[in-house]
């Protein structure tokens, strides 16, 4: 009882809420908007069974992207590059270091004022939790916490890669197998993380070709935020400028975070293309009308051709007579200037971009 809307926060801990909610919903139809209801966790399919249908928009809600956070000029919009618009913007001033910092804080809304050292403090013990007691709560087999603990370290080795369960098992496991878990056990992990919104895989993208390639459908490995895998990894700024690899891989999943964010502004999914001959793209936003653009994350300037490069071909392998060529095609950096290539490819520094 109470005035509306009324926020009913962890619902999933007393499910039955779902079910007080929808008959109250029918019971004042001409009142939409009556409920919020947030959780930390999907529930058990059960627990919603009923259908919400009409009556319950579920919303993804995501850690801040850089234009959230004050990180980005916003300059580069999302929506205006689908409406045909093109990419200018001055060099936003972030440089390797500022990147390398915003990828050990995260879009954590309590951890912006924090240095880097008191945020992996945080994300730390925010993943140990999770080890510990949060996957407990979930339905389904017991796990075991220290197992959840090296997977989670394989995942975020494995960041940016489409790293199958027998990889990730097999590492976990180390080169003497002492610590092995069986690949069916990695895939109940990752079920459970997904549950809990510590991880979200990136989709393999499968569109018509006219080329005589294979995709391939593995997802690729991503953390919701970038930060929960240099946790993960205990690899603060210092440690990741000395790791460019890595840096580059984590620096791949900001950009996805922040495109999952700016893509739910605009309604476009995000998911990945990759080819057996090579031909690639990190990141493809389709809109609910089908029409879609590529994307390339490359941290440098160095790799911006090659970048462009791979988003050609795939514009040249997918069958235009089902899905259109690409509304726009852009290669996403660390820093410089946003600018349009001769070739058509937008360059675009990650803090420019917006929705």
């Amino acid at each position: 009882m109470g005035e509306t809307p009324r926020l009913v926060d962890e619902w999933q801990l007393v499910p039955d809420v779902w079910n007080a909610v929808r008959a109250d919903v029918d019971d004042h139809p001409e009142e939409p908007g009556r409920f919020i209801l947030a959780g930390s966790a999907v529930p058990a399919d059960d627990a919603t069974r009923h259908t919400g249908s009409l009556r319950v928009t579920r919303l993804r809600m995501r850690p801040m992207s850089l234009a959230e956070s004050g990180h980005s000029s916003r300059a580069v919009s999302l929506g205006d590059l689908f409406a045909g618009g093109g990419a200018s913007a001055a060099d936003p001033g972030l440089r390797i270091w500022d990147l390398a910092e915003r990828i050990v804080v995260g879009g954590w809304p309590a951890l912006q004022s924090r240095n880097p050292a008191d945020a992996m403090v945080a994300t730390a013990g925010y993943l140990d939790e999770t080890c510990r007691v949060d996957l407990g709560r979930l339905d389904g087999p017991r796990h075991d916490p220290g197992n959840v603990e090296r997977v989670l370290r394989s995942l975020a080795r494995n960041t940016a890669t489409e790293a199958s369960a027998r990889t990730i098992a097999a590492d976990v496991g180390g080169a003497d197998g002492a610590g092995a878990v069986d690949y069916h056990t990695v895939i109940a992990y990752v079920r459970a993380l997904a549950r809990l919104f510590v991880v979200e895989d990136l989709p393999a993208w499968p569109p018509a070709l006219r080329s005589r390639g294979v995709l391939r459908s593995s997802p690729t490995r991503h953390f919701v935020d970038p930060s929960l895998a240099a946790a993960a990894l205990g690899a603060g700024p210092d440690r990741l400028l000395a790791d460019p690899e890595t840096l580059g891989l984590l620096f791949e999943s900001l950009v996805i975070r922040d495109l999952r964010v700016y893509g739910q502004v605009v309604g476009a999914t995000v998911s990945h293309y990759r080819e057996n001959t090579g031909a690639e793209a990190d990141a493809i936003l389709q809109l609910r009308d089908g029409r879609w653009a590529g994307i390339e994350v490359k941290l440098g300037q160095a790799d911006v051709d090659a970048g462009a490069r791979s988003l050609l071909r795939v514009a040249g392998n997918v069958d235009p007579s089902r899905h259109g060529a690409p509304v726009f095609l852009a290669v996403i950096t660390g820093w410089g200037y946003a600018y349009r290539r001769p070739d058509g490819v937008h360059v675009v520094p990650i803090g420019t971009l917006g929705p």
